[in-house]
């Protein structure tokens, strides 16, 4: 008598990424992924526009770490911030960072913030969710408080927004409240829920 086939396994959710934003903003759905970190360079193209830059940048993501993986979920994400035209990368240090928010203050920055997912037939799905942010008009002694405080170098802008950077924010307008940390799980849901997994199981009508 054959012997009973053994089931097969569920094919991994994995996060092509080691941001420590992104790792808790997905922690919210309640199922369990894994991490891996991305091997993509992520320098822009010649006349690549920040939104254009995001999407490529979440797709490479998600397609290099699908390929080391095998047959599995994998999300990609990336933001790029702008203002006035000028690009605002992570800012690395304080000098930098107070710059950016000198730059910043009383504007309004645009945050690109895309989601790729390759599911486990290879198939992909991206969105962009655009955040536009305007900032209050502070001094620089408030400037030089805040970073002290909460030391933001690895957030895109300097103004983290999870943190004590809200009170630098005049407003903020968005679909996704979750796009501007860096991960836009509105989308996300759907994206995963299109593909197959379903997020809230046991469900019916």
């Amino acid at each position: 008598m054959p012997e009973p086939s053994a089931k097969s396994p569920t094919p991994p959710l994995v996060l092509a990424s080691t941001s420590a934003y992104r790792r808790e903003l997905l922690q919210r759905l309640r199922l369990p992924f894994q991490v891996q970190a991305p091997r993509v360079d992520e320098t822009a193209r010649d006349g690549e526009s920040p939104r254009d830059l995001a999407l490529r940048l979440a797709c490479e993501k998600a397609r290099a770490v699908a390929a080391a993986v095998g047959p599995a979920w994998v999300i990609g994400s990336d933001q790029v911030c702008t203002c006035d035209g000028a690009v605002l990368g992570k800012p690395g240090g304080f000098d930098a960072a107070l710059r950016q928010l000198q730059h910043l203050r009383g504007r309004e920055a645009v945050f690109h913030t895309a989601v790729a997912l390759v599911d486990p037939a290879g198939g992909l799905q991206v969105r962009e969710v655009p955040t536009v942010v305007r900032l209050r008009e502070l001094d620089d002694a408030r400037l030089r408080a805040y970073l002290l405080a909460e030391q933001p170098y690895d957030c895109a802008g300097s103004a983290k927004s999870e943190g004590l950077g809200i009170a630098l924010l005049e407003s903020v307008r968005s679909d996704d409240p979750t796009a501007l940390v860096g991960l836009p799980l509105i989308a996300l849901c759907g994206m995963l829920m299109a593909s197959g997994l379903d997020l809230l199981p046991g469900g019916g009508a």
